[in-house]
């Protein structure tokens, strides 16, 4: 046995508002991006690590592509970040000591980038490993920094 549905009756709201309520979750995309960065820099320090136990000329190359890729996703950050700040997003606290770490790496690793793309060994033994090193070393101390005055503005003082 069928049964049918019938509509009886429409209700138009004249005076509805046609934007969205939807809130925005989660983290900003900046945040998101600049993570992946960071992972694509401390690849890059590991793979230097591999090539220079190894001498195998992939991870030099695996190195020169996690740099270009850490630097086009920060590059996406800072656009994002611009973005934002021109929409009217506000701060939660202070950002620069990150921001500037954070850039301090960032320049580092266009430095590394172009020690990179010489010859293999050259690119990597000695000079490439140590400014792959200092930047992982820079970002800890960047995080450690943020991560201390996000506590500090926590907890009131």
């Amino acid at each position: 046995m069928q049964q049918h549905a019938t509509i009886t009756d429409t209700t138009f709201i004249s005076n509805a508002d046609p934007s969205s309520t939807a809130k925005p979750r989660g983290r900003p995309i900046q945040k998101w991006l600049v993570s992946f960065s960071i992972a694509y820099f401390t690849g890059a320090l590991l793979t230097d690590l591999a090539y220079w136990q190894t001498l195998n000329v992939m991870w030099e190359r695996f190195s020169i592509w996690l740099i270009t890729a850490g630097l086009i996703l920060a590059g996406f950050a800072a656009l994002a970040y611009v973005i934002g700040l021109a929409a009217g997003r506000q701060i939660d606290r202070p950002a620069w000591p990150g921001v500037i770490g954070y850039a301090l790496a960032v320049l580092l690793s266009l430095v590394n980038a172009f020690v990179h793309s010489r010859d293999a060994y050259t690119a990597v033994v000695p000079t490439g490993l140590m400014l792959s090193g200092l930047v992982v070393v820079v970002l800890l101390l960047t995080a450690w920094v943020d991560t201390a005055l996000a506590n500090r503005s926590r907890v009131g003082g």
